[in-house]
């Protein structure tokens, strides 16, 4: 009776291992699982940052002067009548916001940025492509774009613009 006894002590011993080593790989799977969903956090904060700090370098660019801000105020309204030095800042201004926001959508369709920060971002895309000389520059420069952001673009160009009416119409 004793070397059956030895023999399933050792039978227990090896199932008490397989356990183990089980119950390892199934750690191992869930901390592999909490590690990537933090990289995803993580990207996505730092998708959001780069969105900030964008957005503030070219507000804070562009606001502060005067001539630039009644550029932009003349160029939404009509492209074409920009003078050629004209065109090219209201152009290097949209083109950088352009090429910033098609940046965050290819995250947003990744799903590396958070549905919210994208909803507002398309939102000020939106209010900008209202306007005809916004659309007239578009028109222009719509091919260096994914055709994913072009097709965004174009499912708003023919709204009313609203966001500026104010201030076109007390500067004109």
């Amino acid at each position: 009776g004793g070397e059956r006894g030895i023999h399933m002590n050792w039978e227990a011993i090896g199932a008490i291992g397989e356990m183990i080593a089980a119950g390892g790989v199934i750690f191992s799977l869930v901390y592999l699982a909490v590690q990537i969903k933090n990289q995803v956090r993580e990207s996505r904060l730092a998708a959001v940052n780069v969105l900030t700090a964008q957005w503030a370098e070219l507000l804070t660019t562009f606001g502060e002067s005067t001539d630039s801000c009644a550029i932009w105020l003349r160029g939404l309204q009509s492209f074409d009548d920009l003078d050629p030095a004209e065109k090219v800042r209201f152009g290097s201004f949209l083109g950088r916001q352009f090429r910033n926001t098609e940046g965050l959508y290819l995250h947003y369709l990744d799903g590396m940025l958070d549905p919210r920060v994208w909803r507002g971002t398309e939102r000020t895309i939106a209010d900008m492509v209202a306007y005809p000389g916004t659309q007239a520059w578009w028109a222009t420069r719509k091919h260096w774009h994914t055709d994913e952001f072009a097709q965004l673009v174009e499912k708003h160009i023919g709204r009313e613009p609203t966001l500026y009416e104010r201030y076109v119409e007390a500067s004109g």
